[in-house]
């Protein structure tokens, strides 16, 4: 029961309209949800932002009238100890996305308001965690902000700093889920240091075109993270392919006046992983690109048209292992 209602809450989070759903908003649901299970949360506002240096989330929502936010969600479970594992999951909260100066066709836009999902489905799973008696800390991150065309937006050709100091150059202001998403990796490998990040995303129409809308794709720097977290998807119904972070790509995000370039190109995916893959710090991670699957197209099985709310039911089905980090982070 616990799962289903993250699945469901997930797809109702995506389903709100964008004149009701906005950053502050995703903040407030967080809170009712971090309320409900007795857990910690902490929400940082448009100015704690700017002071702490989240430079990309700043420049990513400076362009709306609805200021951004970020939010840390804690769990602990009733026997941790100093020797707890901990995973920190990180969600992609843009609550519309209009693709800025670089802007969107009107088509493309039209289900914008779901691009958020990734931020619904990290909400959903700290909320279900004591459910499933998940044994290990975990904190969700949401990175959320909106992406507006105004006078105050960001332009290509902006350079932004992230948390802990890392640069990019804006070549594409469509391309600002990872800015986001740099930004709450960031700052997860500094302060939380934990043992694996994971992070979801609608992040790359790429993945849409590489995969279809049946499977979800992913990348992982740690053979026993990927194994865990395909193995979990398939067990769950929510199927997830491991796709490459092929390095000969690196060079395609490099900038001449930042530390990268966001909007790298083709093949869109793995240079906007490869780009996230740099705020990780080394540590285990595992990046779910679920652009592909965010959505169905039509009624298949127990997906109904729209909003799917994937990844709930992978991520629950994982951590509610004995051992979700089993071999994750060991050097063979």
């Amino acid at each position: 029961m616990a799962v289903a209602g993250a699945a469901w809450m997930a797809r109702t989070l995506a389903l709100v309209p964008s004149n009701e759903k906005n950053p502050v908003w995703m903040a407030e649901r967080a809170a009712e949800v971090a309320a409900a299970a007795g857990l910690e949360i902490t929400v940082w506002d448009d100015k704690q932002l700017r002071e702490e240096g989240f430079g990309g989330i700043v420049g990513v929502g400076q362009g709306s009238d609805n200021p951004p936010r970020f939010v840390r969600i804690d769990y602990t479970p009733k026997k941790a100890g100093r020797r707890t594992k901990h995973v920190a999951l990180i969600g992609k909260g843009i609550t519309f996305d209009t693709g800025g100066y670089s802007i969107k066709p009107a088509d493309a836009m039209m289900n914008m308001k779901r691009d958020m999902t990734g931020a619904g489905v990290v909400i959903a799973v700290m909320g279900a965690l004591a459910a499933v008696d998940c044994p290990v800390r975990v904190t969700g991150l949401l990175a959320c902000a909106e992406n507006s065309v105004s006078g105050r937006a960001m332009r290509p050709g902006d350079v932004l700093r992230h948390y802990g100091g890392r640069t990019s150059e804006i070549t594409n202001t469509d391309a600002e889920g990872r800015l986001v998403m740099a930004d709450a990796l960031a700052y997860a490998a500094k302060q939380l240091k934990p043992d694996a990040l994971v992070d979801i995303a609608t992040l790359t129409g790429a993945m849409k075109i590489s995969l279809g809308q049946r499977v979800g794709g992913y990348f992982a720097n740690d053979d026993a993270l990927a194994a865990l977290v395909e193995a979990s998807g398939t067990a769950a119904g929510e199927p997830l392919w491991r796709m490459p972070l092929y390095a000969d790509y690196e060079e395609r995000i490099e900038s001449k006046i930042a530390d990268a370039d966001n909007a790298a190109g083709g093949p869109g995916a793995i240079t906007a992983a490869l780009f996230l893959q740099h705020f990780t710090d080394g540590l285990p991670w595992a990046h779910l690109d679920i652009a592909s699957v965010g959505d169905s197209p039509g009624e298949s099985f127990e997906w109904t048209s729209g909003a799917t709310g994937f990844g709930a039911r992978a991520l629950l089905s994982w951590l509610e292992l004995r051992e979700p980090l089993a071999g994750v982070g060991v050097k063979s």
